[in-house]
This record gives structure tokens, C-alpha cells and sequence, in this order.
């Protein structure tokens, strides 16, 4: 049976666990080592399961804990070729663990086949991920994308699961205390993906298939956990879905991550 914890999620750090009690890998590596430790432990995951680690893109939020957790435990880490360059420039990749770059076509890693798909993000090659499981199942992770294009809703459509980003609520931004110049970058097409995107996305990722959502990726200044989750639940219920029946709703982030079994 396949496993789904976003085990941290917000513009503060992000790590993601997927896999099945054999075997498992992570999705970015941006908290410290000793926090990820803690918290696999605290879920019963045995870090010496962990097969490899995929990095999204090369932002600190996504990466601080990179270089001391894949050392510590000499995990390999896979990227796209310019994340990796980019990690390179700044001596992320200074451990002693194999770094790789990950073919556009995807490769097979724990058990389960993993393909990245192109972002809209203000980084070097930012990269989404798809991951089929070993028993059928599809677990979509997309967050730090100003935008949702056709190749990208493509890429994750039909999934059982997905991390979707639902960063900011468009008003507390604009009406905020970030300088404009950051409101500008976060509202561009390479920044982040506001609630309201976010539950447009949903509205017709549910019309694919899709019937577990959990929002990612919130903003602490500029976001809220209920608005972010009444945004998207209001959304696919206007489409006639009924919540509990025909999807779940999830908002990641919370100080008690928990497992999801598909």
C-alpha cells in the first residue's frame, strides 16, 4: 500500500515522504536534518528505507537540509540538470553523497517510476514530480509555480493525490507589508500559485480523477489555513462534489504530519 506525508509544507521549508513500509523516497530537503530525522521517526519510517531524494528546484526553503541529511545518511539526490548546477554554485552538493541528473523521461527509484515536469518558478529548472507507485497509484507534487500551464495540468492529471500550492490569498498580499517589488515577483507567473488558482486547479483536476487534494506550500504572512482550505472546498463544491464522498481535503503544514495510505 502506498504512502503520502507531506511531512513539512510552507515558504518556511518543505520536505515531502512517499513510499510503502519497504522502501521510500523524499521530495526536497528544506528543514534540518535532525528535524526530518525526528519527524520519520515519529511516523515509523525507517530512514534507512529512503532510497533517494528529488529536488524541485534550488531555493533554501527546499534544499537547507540537503547537504547534512544525504551525508549523514549518504542518500543519493536527483535534479534537473539546472538545479543541479545551480545547487553546485553554492556548494550544496559539497557531501559525501552521489548527486544525479534526472532524464526528462523519468526513472524507477524505490520500487515506484518518478517523472518531473517544468514549472513556472524564478529558479535555474524548477521541476514538479509524478510518482506511480508499485500498486497502481499516482501521487502529483506541484508547488512554487506562478502559474498552472496546459503541459502542467497534463502532467498531473488524473492522479489519486496530488500537493497543490495554494500560497497566498491575493488580498492579504497586495494589502500587506512586503515591498512591492516581492508582491510583483509572487503575483508573476514565476512566483506562486494564490488560492484562487489553487482551487481552479482542483475544480478540474477533480473533473480527471483526482480525488485527494492537499494544499501546500502557504505563505505564513500572506495566507491563512481555513481561507486556503474554504477557497478550494468551495470551488469543487460548486462543481457538484460533495466532500467525503467523492474527495478529501487536506491543508499541509500542520505540527502533527500525518501518513496518508492510498
Amino acid at each position: 500500500m502506498a504512502r503520502f506525508c507531506s511531512l513539512f509544507s510552507s515558504s518556511r521549508g518543505n520536505c515531502t515522504y512517499i513510499g510503502d513500509p519497504h522502501a521510500g523516497i523524499l521530495i526536497d530537503c528544506g528543514v534540518s536534518a535532525k528535524r526530518i530525522d525526528e519527524t520519520l521517526s515519529a511516523l515509523g519510517v525507517d530512514v534507512g528505507t529512503i532510497q533517494a531524494i528529488f529536488i524541485t528546484h534550488e531555493h533554501s526553503d527546499h534544499i537547507c537540509g540537503l547537504r547534512v541529511f544525504a551525508s549523514r545518511h549518504h542518500i543519493p539526490v536527483y535534479a534537473s540538470a539546472g538545479t543541479v548546477s545551480a545547487m553546485e554554485n553554492s556548494d550544496v552538493l559539497n557531501g559525501s553523497f552521489p548527486v544525479g541528473v534526472l532524464s526528462s523521461q523519468g526513472t524507477e527509484c524505490a520500487g515506484m517510476f518518478i517523472r518531473p515536469f517544468p514549472l513556472s518558478h524564478d529558479a535555474r529548472q524548477p521541476v514538479g514530480y509524478r510518482i506511480e507507485t508499485a500498486d497502481g497509484r499516482s501521487i502529483s507534487v506541484a508547488t512554487d509555480t506562478g502559474v498552472v500551464t496546459q503541459s502542467i495540468l497534463s502532467a498531473v492529471s488524473g492522479s489519486d493525490l496530488i500537493l497543490l500550492e495554494s500560497n497566498h490569498d491575493i488580498g492579504m498580499l497586495q494589502n500587506g507589508p512586503y515591498p512591492y517589488a516581492t508582491k510583483r515577483r509572487i503575483l508573476s507567473d514565476v512566483g506562486h500559485l494564490s488560492n484562487d488558482a489553487c482551487a481552479e486547479t482542483a475544480a478540474r483536476l477533480l473533473e480527471s480523477g483526482t480525488t485527494r487534494f492537499c494544499l501546500a506550500h502557504l505563505s505564513r504572512d500572506n495566507n491563512m489555513r481555513p481561507l486556503a482550505y474554504q477557497c478550494t472546498q468551495t470551488e469543487l463544491e460548486l462543481s457538484g462534489a460533495v466532500e467525503g464522498t467523492d474527495y478529501l481535503l487536506s491543508v499541509a503544514g500542520g505540527s502533527q504530519p500525518e501518513m496518508v495510505l492510498l
